[in-house]
């Protein structure tokens, strides 16, 4: 589990830290625009690109920033199932997940996400129940249920 600290920020919003044993490292990421419709995010050594797609005024250069969000519930899933397989000396070689979304015709904004695990024939039926529970326990889409509160504030430098 992991415990975090409540820190106040100069700035004057909460913020908070993750406590790994008995160092507190801040969880920051810093978004740019390194032009057209591109945002970049710099996290832990790492630079996540997006760009809108041709028919949005973008030049189609990398995932959208919601295609993202959703590819990072479907990996996230992915990736319990994976570690339950390997724990169990399930091969995987022939699994795969497949993601889907259905909207609301009035909001556009989705209402259910469908992952469904692709399993050969010869996946163990004793297994079927507890890698669907292995996926449940995917941390994003456990944030989506217990959703975090965002605050957006101007900082100026």
């Amino acid at each position: 589990m992991e415990v975090f600290e409540k820190v106040d920020n100069p700035s004057g919003y909460v913020d908070y830290r993750r406590i790994t044993g008995k160092e507190v490292y801040r969880m920051d990421m810093e978004i740019t625009f390194p032009g057209g419709k591109r945002v970049e995010a710099q996290y832990d050594g790492f630079t996540v690109n997006t760009d809108q797609p041709v028919a949005e005024g973008g030049s189609g250069t990398a995932p959208s920033p919601f295609d993202l969000f959703l590819a990072s519930i479907g990996t996230c899933t992915g990736y319990y199932v994976l570690s339950f397989c390997q724990k169990n000396n399930i091969p995987t070689e022939n699994m795969r997940l497949t993601a889907s979304i259905q909207r609301n015709p009035g909001t556009h904004l989705v209402e259910n996400i469908r992952i469904d695990i692709h399993v050969p024939r010869e996946f163990p039926e004793k297994y079927k129940n507890a890698v669907v529970k292995a996926a449940d326990a995917c941390a994003v889409k456990r944030h989506l249920n217990t959703p975090p509160k965002i605050h957006i504030i101007v900082a100026s430098h």
